[in-house]
């Protein structure tokens, strides 16, 4: 795999790549098709590489490609289709920029689920879905990651909790536990595919959210540390301990 590391990598959707087989061609999404041949300048004979989660990643030879249209035949599978575990990220969503920043960097770190929150303190309730697919999906090409993850439209905070499902814990970033004389009862070692982690708003979930969030059951508190972090760097944080958590309790 790493001898092709430095060629293009591009998702397809599964559609776009139906009974992937060695030798078979397929035509490329116009999109990709511009971006290969008028961005990268590739032409008939390069290699690339192309994935989905369904059929895992194949090197591909480029049979031409000419203003958006082109297409290519693949050539030999670099890795079968290895299935992510599930893990939820539920954030309060920020300005424009640091919300870019949470789709990017959950997606590198593991993020198969994108649930976005309207809290009390949410300064903006809009979101371009289909540009934060883009976001998630250019970095997926670039961290090799199979699969896409799923990005769900902004819910009320308390609607998200009513829907939780119950066998599953949400780990919940409260700031300053230890002046709430908040215990952690789950340790992250327990951590499971289909857990959560739960950011909030940029100045933070307000009291009344707080309390309502260690009235349910299925809600562990986090602490990150004694210092008062950006929304952002929280997420990184946060998904950093989750992340560390779901491998360890599957070694």
């Amino acid at each position: 795999m790493s001898t092709h590391a430095h060629l293009p990598r591009l998702y397809l959707a599964p559609q776009e790549l139906p009974h992937a087989a060695k030798g078979v061609s397929y035509p490329l999404p116009a999109t990709q098709a511009r971006y290969l041949g008028t961005v990268l300048r590739k032409q008939a004979g390069d290699l690339l590489r192309v994935f989905n989660a369904e059929t895992g990643e194949w090197l591909a030879t480029l049979d031409g490609v000419r203003k958006d249209k082109g297409s290519f035949t693949l050539t030999e599978q670099l890795r079968a289709p290895t299935p992510q575990p599930a893990l939820v990220l539920a954030f309060a969503l920020l300005k424009r920029d640091a919300t870019d920043m949470v789709l990017r960097m959950g997606t590198e770190l593991g993020v198969t689920r994108f649930l976005p929150l309207i809290t009390e303190r949410t300064n903006t309730h809009r979101i371009n879905l289909e540009r934060l697919h883009t976001i998630a999906t250019e970095a997926a090409e670039q961290c090799e990651r199979l699969d896409i993850p799923t990005i769900e439209e902004p819910t009320p905070l308390l609607h998200m909790l009513g829907v939780w499902p119950q066998d599953r814990h949400l780990f919940a970033a409260i700031e300053r536990t230890e002046a709430r004389s908040i215990t952690t009862p789950v340790s992250l070692h327990a951590a499971r595919p289909g857990d959560g982690l739960l950011i909030g708003p940029e100045g933070g979930l307000s009291d009344t959210e707080c309390q309502t969030l260690l009235n349910r059951s299925f809600i562990a508190p986090l602490s990150l540390g004694p210092l008062v972090l950006r929304a952002d760097t929280a997420v990184a944080a946060g998904l950093a301990l989750l992340g560390h958590g779901l491998r360890s309790a599957q070694d």
